[in-house]
């Protein structure tokens, strides 16, 4: 006989359903206390933007809070289910063969009782006509009178016996029928909220991850025009012809040794708005000046020497239809000026080629703005003798599988030759020995504080590049608040300069009280950088420690005017003080 349904078993599933109901209740708060996004505005300001994004993150933050420690659930939830609807088949199983079982004890217990009535009147006759003297006179042998009374007080005893293990049958049959009816109408409830929750709980899962999703959509979204904005304080740039790129005394070292005033600080940049890769144009210009061939400039760029190829034929420009590869394409690709070196003008020549040879080669049509590489149709109808010389004199001349990317100044550093010096080493000297430099770079060390890449572009209201000991100050702040304090006493830290920005920006006291929680400073006196390969690792203003793109998204949002540092996926600059 089993008997009832056991309790382990039962508890074993009544765990199951509560695993789900505490699975319900961290999924229903999390999801349904933040369903409703926020209202979105459009805003041009930075610090506006920025407290959108710092709003979503906190409404993700708390969502994956909330589902983060059901992930491991959620991914063996239908093992889970599986089990837990094979414990209730097993109940069930059990209950189901209980149930035959007390059938079938029903049926032997029914043949027991006939057995047993007929016994009890066997019993009840014998003890109406029983004479313990007639019978002791009716036995003459002694041994027999003797068996006779132990056959009688034996079968009295199993009489006894019957009476009592029946009744007990009868009455654990009663408990176990009512148990059984009790079970299968708890197996019934549970597997329907079994049901219910496991779909309810998935469901709930997979509300929450959408919403998660949705969220990151947004922050990307609002970042990206946030970057736009910060971006804004630089710009794209390639050597346009005969025009010498404009140098600025006041952003030059230079400058900033004869005109800062003692204790004020300026911040340099290793180049301008620039990816590194490939060839430096000026590079290439001090690398001819000092005696390298073409073939040289290209092999220390590119880890290549040209090969010949037929590249005649024609190729698709935008915007002007099919043209002569060398003799009309190429000739409006005249970016450095006509009066630099020969050699650096053909190594020009032949990475603009190979560069363009790609899309020849593959049908495609190339663009003329700097997202490919710029072309001239007025360069191209009358280019310069010397543009011209070297494009015809390297004809059918390209580098093989490799894309030839150039951009005017490196700062010293490009990918993948590591340091652009003399001796190919980095290091506290190395301004003096970069091709940057021997090139004649204005851009290779420069304090960068006028609207886009011309000397004659707005200051926004600034005298100079130069910073004072509370303006610095102001920026490493502006740090610490952006790093430690909340949305709220972010979403104002906004260039100070509102006539060129807008927006609503603390004031420097007001932002010097803001960051006071947090460890800021009232004054900057000292300043320590450490350099890495080609990065700036860390900032050191008054004991606030930051790193290299920490400081540079600081500077950039809250330093005045135009001042930036305009490098985009890297910050390598320097900060000097005088």
């Amino acid at each position: 006989m089993k008997g009832s349904l056991p309790t382990a078993r039962m508890q074993k599933l009544q765990v199951h359903y509560r695993i789900f109901l505490c699975a319900l209740a961290i999924v229903v708060g999390g999801f349904f206390v933040h369903q409703q996004l926020p209202v979105f505005v459009q805003a041009d300001e930075v610090e506006e933007l920025q407290k959108q994004i710092d709003e979503l993150e906190h409404l993700k933050k708390l969502s994956e809070a909330a589902t983060t420690p059901l992930e491991d659930e959620v991914k063996n939830l239908e093992q889970r289910i599986a089990n837990a609807r094979a414990g209730i088949l097993r109940a069930k199983n059990e209950a189901t063969e209980l149930g035959e079982e007390i059938s079938k004890r029903e049926s032997e217990l029914a043949y027991q009782y006939k057995v047993l009535s007929v016994r009890i009147a066997e019993a009840y006759k014998r003890s109406r006509t029983f004479s313990p003297l007639l019978l002791f006179l009716s036995n003459t042998d002694a041994s027999k009178l003797t068996k006779d009374l132990a056959y009688r007080s034996s079968v009295k005893a199993q009489d006894n016996r019957m009476i009592a293990d029946i009744g007990g049958e009868i009455s654990q049959l009663e408990a176990d029928k009512t148990k059984l009816e009790q079970d299968q109408i708890i197996l019934a409830g549970l597997e329907k909220q079994l049901d219910e929750q496991a779909s309810f709980f998935k469901g709930e899962i997979a509300k929450a991850k959408d919403y998660q999703q949705d969220l990151t959509g947004k922050i990307a979204e609002i970042s990206a025009r946030q970057q736009e904005i910060i971006n804004a304080r630089s710009g794209g740039f390639t050597v346009s012809g005969d025009s010498e790129l404009a140098d600025d005394y006041l952003g030059s070292i230079q400058g900033f040794k004869a005109e800062a005033p003692s204790g004020y600080f300026g911040v340099f940049s290793f180049g301008g708005y620039t990816h590194r890769k490939g060839m430096s144009q000026y590079g290439a210009r001090g690398r001819a000046e000092n005696g390298q061939s073409y073939k040289e400039i290209l092999k220390a760029y590119y880890g290549k020497e040209p090969v010949g190829k037929d590249t005649g034929g024609t190729i698709s420009v935008e915007g002007y239809g099919n043209m002569d590869f060398e003799t009309t394409y190429l000739y409006g690709i005249a970016e450095m000026p006509s009066s630099w070196h020969d050699d650096a003008l053909k190594a020009q020549a032949i990475a603009a080629r190979t560069y363009a040879y790609r899309y020849k080669s593959e049908g495609k049509s190339i663009c003329t703005t700097e997202a490919c590489q710029v072309f001239r149709k007025s360069k191209s109808d009358n280019p310069p003798d010397s543009w011209k010389k070297a494009v015809d004199e390297t004809k059918g001349e390209i580098l093989e599988d490799v894309v030839t990317y150039y951009a005017s100044t490196h700062g010293g550093f490009a990918s993948p030759i590591g340091w652009d010096t003399t001796d190919g080493s980095g290091g506290s000297g190395f301004l003096d020995k970069a091709w940057d430099k021997i090139g004649g770079s204005p851009w290779l060390y420069k304090a960068w504080w006028r609207e886009g890449y011309s000397k004659s572009g707005s200051t926004c209201g600034r005298s100079n590049p130069f910073l004072s000991p509370e303006e610095m100050a102001d920026i490493v702040n502006a740090h610490v608040v952006l790093t430690k304090g909340s949305t709220d006493e972010a979403e104002r830290i906004t260039p100070v300069t509102t006539d060129c920005w807008g927006g609503n920006p603390y004031s420097h006291s007001e932002l010097r009280d803001v960051a006071s929680k947090y460890g800021g400073i009232s004054s900057a006196n000292s300043v320590s950088v450490t350099q890495g390969n080609g990065n700036t690792s860390t900032v050191n203003i008054n004991g606030v420690s930051m790193s290299g793109t920490e400081f540079k998204k600081a500077f950039n949002l809250r330093a005045p005017g135009n001042m930036r540092i305009p490098q985009s996926s890297f910050a390598f600059f320097n900060i000097e003080k005088k």
